[in-house]
């Protein structure tokens, strides 16, 4: 499966924004880069779908400007004035030409949603492969307003237990993307996330 990262190159912080090519061409996240539509339009003419891992600003702030541009449907899991597409735990969807499971992964927000395919996760903001914090295995923020250490564990512990052997591609929502062992790195965050120590001490 072909994956590109249309906010490589942004200036600002955003998330990682994936494009997907495929019989459903589709964008993960929308992301907090000014143009970020122009940069889809130089790989694909048309967009089928945006599906949305969480609603925070990094990861919608370019949804109208993506939506405007494109006509393409647009899937989140809770409510938004652009959502076309509602998503709920279990559900399948196809995202390029692969079908990929909806796993509400709550926590560091709760929308979040993961998306497990047989080859491929998009894990968004709950578990990353490297972030500034840690290598190899990180997870998502849980010392704001409204986020939960002990629920983005349990969700940590949903991914894996819904994760097949045969994933190896791991794109985050932060970070590099990963191409190895999946499972051990999601592993890793997850015993680092159950020391619930701060993820960031200095703050």
């Amino acid at each position: 499966m072909d994956v590109i990262n249309v906010t490589a190159d942004a200036e600002s912080f955003t998330c990682n924004a994936y494009l997907v090519p495929g019989k459903r061409t589709t964008l993960i996240d929308a992301g907090a880069m000014p143009g970020v539509e122009d940069v889809i339009a130089e790989h694909t003419d048309e967009l089928d779908a945006v599906v949305i891992t969480h609603q925070h600003g990094d990861h919608v702030q370019q949804l109208d400007a993506v939506l405007d541009r494109f006509d393409a449907d647009c899937f989140a899991y809770d409510s938004h004035p652009r959502r076309t597409n509602g998503l709920v735990d279990g559900e399948e969807i196809v995202i390029g030409d692969e079908a990929f499971d909806v796993v509400h992964t709550p926590g560091h927000a709760d929308d979040h949603i993961s998306l497990i395919s047989e080859s491929t996760i998009f894990s968004g903001d709950v578990v990353v492969h490297d972030d500034g914090a840690f290598d190899d295995g990180s997870f998502g923020r849980t010392d704001r307003p409204g986020q939960s250490r002990e629920q983005l564990i349990e969700s940590i512990e949903r991914i894996l237990d819904r994760l097949p052997d045969s994933v190896e591609h791991m794109y985050a929502g932060h970070g590099g993307e990963f191409h190895g062992d999946v499972r051990d790195v999601i592993e890793t965050a997850l015993t680092r996330a159950e020391k619930r120590e701060p993820k960031y001490p200095e703050d």
